[in-house]
Formats: structure tokens, sequence, C-alpha cells
């Protein structure tokens, strides 16, 4: 076939927005060298990722191998204790998510791609820089292997941190604020006594902080420190994982019976956003564009919301938008500006769980309770600070200017008899 577009990148961001784009007739041509590492991070969904799933008809295939997901707890090497669950939020969102085998869902993804008429072609797909009408372009080599005469009206790069066209093009981008290495794995025999079954447990540690993730049959453990910290905790991943695992307090009970059963993998630089998301012929989707860090794991919800917008803003339109480069550039610029609004947004939320001020309201609003229980309004008060960190942690609230501005609020007027936030801090 002739292909409307092509897709550099079958990972969730290229597979969906592979998906979306069949559903609305376009032909779409996905490059896919297929070669993927055995664990990737991005293991636990947010409540926000399942209507994407139910709107491509899958939610079903992946309830099948995942464990189900009911909220998140937060533990502090202080001794705090956080509970958020996904309560009722929104009629569109669900009260739950799931924690995913991440090479099975990716290949569900692919697998719903294929079967609307999306075609993969099993090859890297090289570039090079255009004209003024398409900035970017594929290789005449490329074009040749995957047997095209013609090239696409238009790329999306869906290559993930690689960044394939920001390379090429040169464009640069902007860092956050931390330098963290996280090291993970999946383990059996690791104590996970956090009821509800599936909960996912964040632990504040005494450097960093870790992540525990059920899966089906085991546990996805990782820690996520400044990449100074670790130079003495071993020269290798394993030695590193390791020794967090032996030496953490709020670790080494749970993990001493434990056998891992995976590689360690390492992942650095969590957080970046590319200065610039598109341009002539081309635009860049999901973590080619910009990624968060992972505390509160929104990095797989960013990367189908990335292909949602752009189905919404660009390809709503038709196919005869391909032929429209001012809409098509307009429909972008539009996408662009509401995920540069979702980076800023969960940023700024990881930052109140990083800075400690979320267990300093929590430890004022404790107290404040014992204080004042029986009073009018003290339960409300409490339940709706509940819901509003857990709606935006879930997906739903997370860029709602009110939800931010309490957050905000509560704590520059309300925090009183409580640690400073500073002594809740992750320690780098």
């Amino acid at each position: 076939m002739t292909p409307d577009l092509a897709i550099l990148g079958a990972g969730p961001a290229g597979s969906t927005l592979a998906a979306l784009l069949a559903q609305r007739g376009f032909k779409v041509l996905v490059f896919d060298d297929e070669k993927r590492p055995e664990l990737l991070v991005g293991e636990s969904l947010v409540p926000a990722t399942v209507p994407v799933m139910r709107r491509l008809g899958i939610e079903d295939r992946v309830k099948a191998f995942s464990q189900h997901k009911p909220g998140v707890s937060f533990l502090h090497r202080h001794g705090t204790r956080i509970d958020f669950n996904f309560g009722p939020i929104a009629k569109w969102l669900p009260a739950y998510a799931y924690n995913i085998p991440r090479p099975q869902f990716d290949d569900t993804l692919r697998e719903r791609a294929e079967e609307l008429g999306v075609c993969f072609v099993k090859q890297r797909a090289a570039v090079e820089k255009g004209n003024e009408t398409r900035e970017i372009q594929l290789t005449a080599e490329t074009l040749e292997k995957a047997g095209l005469t013609e090239h696409p009206k238009l790329l999306i790069d869906a290559t993930g941190r690689a960044r394939t066209f920001a390379r090429a093009l040169g464009i640069g981008s902007k860092t956050g604020e931390r330098s963290d290495v996280a090291y993970f794995a999946h383990f059996e025999n690791f104590r996970h006594d956090f009821p509800p079954e599936g909960q996912v447990v964040i632990t504040i540690l005494d450097h960093g902080w870790s992540w525990r993730i059920p899966l089906p049959g085991r546990l996805s453990v990782g820690i996520v420190v400044h990449k100074d910290a670790v130079k003495g905790w071993g020269s290798t991943p394993e030695e590193r994982l390791d020794y967090a695992l032996k030496h953490e307090p709020l670790l080494m009970d749970h993990a001493k019976d434990a056998r891992r059963v995976t590689p360690v993998m390492t992942y650095t630089n969590y957080q970046l956003v590319s200065d610039r998301g598109h341009g002539p012929g081309w635009a860049a989707c999901g973590d080619s564009f910009g990624f968060v860090d992972p505390m509160l794991s929104p990095g797989l919800f960013m990367a189908l919301e990335s292909a949602r917008l752009f189905e919404e803003h660009v390809f709503s339109k038709g196919t005869e938008v391909l032929d429209k480069p001012e809409e098509i550039a307009a429909g972008f610029a539009m996408a662009e500006a509401e995920l540069h609004d979702w980076h800023e947004s969960w940023r700024e939320l990881i930052r109140h769980f990083y800075d400690g001020g979320i267990f300093s309201l929590y430890e004022t609003g404790t107290k404040f309770s014992e204080k004042f229980k029986g009073w009018p309004g003290i339960g409300f008060i409490e339940r709706h600070m509940t819901k509003h960190i857990a709606s935006m942690a879930s997906g739903a609230f997370t860029r709602r200017k009110y939800s931010r501005g309490l957050v905000k609020f509560m704590r520059q007027y309300m925090m009183r008899d409580c640690r400073p936030p500073e002594d809740y801090a992750v320690v780098p």
C-alpha cells in the first residue's frame, strides 16, 4: 500500500496512535525493529489509561494477564503511611487501574493495531533532513527496503527516549530538577503484605525512594536514587539493587527471602521535554516529545494521551487533512500545548511528594481531625482533600486548576503542628 502516514516505533504511543487512526480510515505504516529489553519502566497504570483501552476494545485482554490495581500506599522512613484508593471520581473514569507485564501489554496494543489494518514493517527506519515542506524524511534506502514508491505525507516519531527526529534536527530539550538513576527487577517470594491485593507501595527511603508493584506471580521492585549516592553500593546494577534491599530498613525484612527472577535493569534521566514537538511533515508522540518522573506512574498514560490528543486535534478531521498543512500545523500546536500543560501538572504534583509537602499536609490533617473530632465539617475537609490528591494522581484532576490550587492553598495556609516538609523530603 501507499500509506497516508508512517510511524517510527511500535511502543505504546506508536501502536495506540496507529490503532486510533486505523479506526478513522487512515492507511498507516509502522516501522518496528522489534528490539525491546526484557523489562521496561511503566508497569503500573493510572485509571485514566482505561478509557483508551476501552475505546480500542482491549481492556478484557489486558485484564486477563494483569493485576488489578486499587490504589497506592506511601510509606515514609519516619513511619508515616498514606493510603490512596481510586474511589469513584468521574463517570468516565473507573475506580481502578492495572499493573501490567509490559511486554504483553505492548504486544496487545500492536496486535489490536494489526487487526484494524495497520501494516508493520520489521525495520529500523533511517531519517535525514528534508526541505521546507518536509523538514525530515525517510532515506531512500529506508523507502526501498519498505517497498515504498512514494514518501508518506506525514511522519510520526514514536521512538521513545531515542528521540530520533529531535536528534536529527538538533532540537534541544529541558530537563527536570533531578539526576536520578533507577535499578529494578522482578522477584518471587518478596513479602508484600499491603492489602488490598494489587496495591502499589511507594517507600521514601534513607536515600531516594522505591517502588513495589504486584504483578501476576511476582513483584516488581525498583529503587530510584541520585546517581552519586549509589557509587559506594557496588559496581554493577545487581550489586547496587542488592545493597539497597539489604540495608534499607523498610525493605530488608520484606526482601530477606526474595529470589530475583530477571536481570536488573537500569534507567536514567526521568525528566525531559523537547523544545519543539512538531514541524513541517512531522510530529513527536509520547516519550519522543517528553517524559516525566516515574513517581506516581504517569509515563504510560502520557504515551496513550499523546496519541489521543493527536487523533483529536489533527486526525479527527479525516484523511483530507493530510493535504492541508496549515490545519495539520495548527492541530499539532494545540496538541503540543496540552502536552506541555500535562507535563507541568504532573511535575507539580510529583514535586509535592519529593519535597515532603504531601506528608506534612497529611500529618496536619491527622492531628487536626484528632483534636477537633466530632466537629461538623472536619470529616468533609479530610475527605475532600484526600479525594482531590487521589484524583490528581489518577489522571482525572491532574490539570484541574481547582485541585492544584487547593493543594497550594493548604500548603501555604493550613499546615500546623507538623514536621516541616524538608523533614519528609526525598533525600538524594
